[in-house]
């Protein structure tokens, strides 16, 4: 079955760089929508970046300018690389993906395969 597998999650301090992972398995269509979600205690699960199989990608705006999402769809791994991280970024970070059938963007409920997570803590 179609499997997604996140790493790459640690506690860092203010300012520092982190790069997520996730890995795709059981997956066979050749169009795709993947994505990055975060969900800190307390609140609900957001939406962070999301990219199709060309590589379009969007970013909410909270993250933009500072986080960036690719893929090497070769290896079936999706990447979110995470500069000048803030305390507010903390959270657990999850991979999702779908079937493309339209323009991706970062709306929860068009998900339908789900990561686990990584949790990524930041230190003020």
């Amino acid at each position: 079955q179609v499997q997604l597998a996140e790493s790459g999650g640690d506690s860092v301090q203010a300012g520092g760089s982190l790069r997520l992972s996730c890995a795709l398995s059981g997956y066979h269509y050749s169009s795709h929508c993947w994505g990055w979600f975060r969900q800190a205690p307390g609140k609900g699960r957001e939406g962070v970046a999301v990219i199709s199989e060309v590589g379009v990608a969007t970013y909410a705006d909270s993250v933009q300018g500072r986080f960036t999402i690719s893929q090497d769809n070769a290896k079936k791994i999706l990447y979110l690389q995470i500069n000048s991280l803030k305390p507010e970024d903390s959270a657990m970070y999850t991979c999702a993906a779908r079937e493309r059938w339209s323009r991706c963007t970062t709306r929860r409920n068009e998900f339908t395969f789900w990561g686990q997570g990584t949790q990524v803590t930041v230190a003020s």
